[in-house]
């Protein structure tokens, strides 16, 4: 629904009205019925009779019979269009249930029995990250930006996002005038906007090697817009001013494209609870360490060996790290942790290990991880699936759980992150006779 109005049923199939009564919620935040098979209806809350169209063991939401009391009004009137958000309709407590039972089940699909913490609500100010996406059409039209809608790969054109922090004000216009300036590449774009200290950093993929013509327009567009840095799939077009984030004491200047965390309270309270289990440890190793969030703060406690496969954000880490004073040693290595992990050799220098894998995990490397003896094991992960799957290998290996927190950083959305201490259980006792 959008703005409390009722969708009209999706083209194609054979669509009959049924009146249901929703009984749960599936991992993507939709409303699921029992009354005829297995049904998911988005926008339907557990509690609440509702009349809807079923087709093929989905519905789309017609009228809402009986409401849910934990139902609340959407803040975006593009909610129920627009695929970002999935949780808009959802009240406070219901939706901080919802997302950490998400977590619940994950680890249960794979026989995990551990006490899962209570939510960390980590929006802060909002995302300071996001990707447009935007269709250029032929000469002199005018091309959609914005998100997809969900479960398709149409654009929905938006205006505004009230997820997003105050400093990304200016991105959806930059991406607009960044649309026009490609009109007739009759590509599909993906435009990365970053808020940092130094203004917007804005990366475009999708393009191709962009001609002459095509490059001076941007170039235009990026001082009109008093962008930071206007790159085209990581090859800068133009630098007006070093993009710049804090992370701690250190000033960290981005490689184009380069990954973040999408809140800064997110990447803040991640990195918080890694500081927290590493306490106590001499060599700490950080995998998937990227441009150095974890690593950098570790390094005011810690010596620190970071590895990732990405190049550049090793080298603006150790950047980063070189000219911040007061840390403690940090050394770099480009490594591909998915095919080249650390060995047991390798890990057993370190007194803890943290690692923060994508969305795909970290199999390869848990595995050498669970042979190794490494005390202690920080596990911080984006995706609920891959991250118990890893952690049933650590498991089996012989770490115990001794916390696991969901941090929200993705309001409104399914996504999760999650962070994990494990330790050895001689390390755990250690640990609980310096505290006792």
């Amino acid at each position: 629904m959008r703005n409390g109005t009722p969708l009209a049923p999706h083209d194609g199939g054979v669509a009959e009205a049924q009146e249901l009564s929703i009984e749960g919620l599936n991992a993507r935040g939709e409303g699921l019925s029992d009354e005829r098979g297995c049904v998911a209806i988005p926008g339907a809350l557990p509690g609440e009779r509702v009349l809807a169209t079923l087709s093929g063991g989905r519905g789309v939401l017609i009228s809402i019979r009986q409401s849910s009391p934990e139902r609340a009004a959407p803040i975006c009137g593009y909610f129920g269009v627009c695929g970002g958000c999935a949780a808009q309709h959802m009240g406070a407590d219901l939706y901080a249930r919802w997302k950490r039972q998400n977590l619940v089940d994950a680890l249960a699909q794979t026989n995990i029995k551990a006490e899962v913490g209570a939510l960390i609500d980590a929006h802060g100010e909002g995302r300071r990250r996001a990707t447009f996406h935007a269709r250029c059409d032929e000469p002199g039209g005018a091309g959609a930006v914005g998100f997809m809608k969900a479960r398709t790969h149409e654009i929905v054109a938006i205006d505004a996002c009230p997820v997003l922090a105050p400093a990304m004000a200016g991105a959806l216009g930059a991406a607009r005038r960044i649309a026009h300036d490609l009109r007739g590449l009759a590509k599909p774009l993906d435009i990365q906007a970053t808020a940092t200290l130094s203004g917007l950093d804005i990366d475009i993929r999708g393009a191709g090697a962009l001609e002459a013509p095509f490059v001076r327009k941007l170039v235009e567009t990026a001082a009109r817009a008093d962008l930071a840095r206007l790159s085209n799939h990581g090859a800068i077009l133009i630098e007006r001013r070093a993009p710049v984030v804090a992370m701690r004491a250190a000033r960290v200047h981005l490689p184009p494209g380069g990954f973040l965390q999408a809140t800064l309270a997110g990447e803040s309270a991640l990195a918080e609870f890694a500081l927290a289990g590493a306490a106590g440890a001499k060599r700490v190793a950080d995998l998937f360490a990227g441009s150095g969030a974890v690593a950098l703060r570790l390094a005011g406690a810690h010596t620190v060996s970071a590895y990732d496969i990405e190049g550049l954000a090793l080298k603006a880490l150790a950047r980063a790290a070189a000219q911040t004073s007061a840390l403690r040693p940090v050394s770099v290595e480009a490594r591909d942790l998915f095919n080249r992990p650390l060995a047991i050799a390798e890990l057993n220098l370190f007194d803890t290990v943290c690692f923060d894998p994508p969305r795909a995990g970290a199999q390869a490397q848990a595995r050498e991880l669970a042979a190794s003896r490494v005390p202690t094991v920080i596990a911080i992960s984006c995706d609920a699936v891959s991250f118990a799957r890893d952690a049933r290998i650590l498991i089996d290996g012989g770490y115990l759980i001794e916390t696991v927190t969901p941090i929200d950083q993705f309001r409104y959305s399914p996504h999760l992150e999650t962070v994990t201490l494990f330790r050895r259980p001689r390390a755990a006792k250690r640990v609980r006779r310096m505290l006792s």
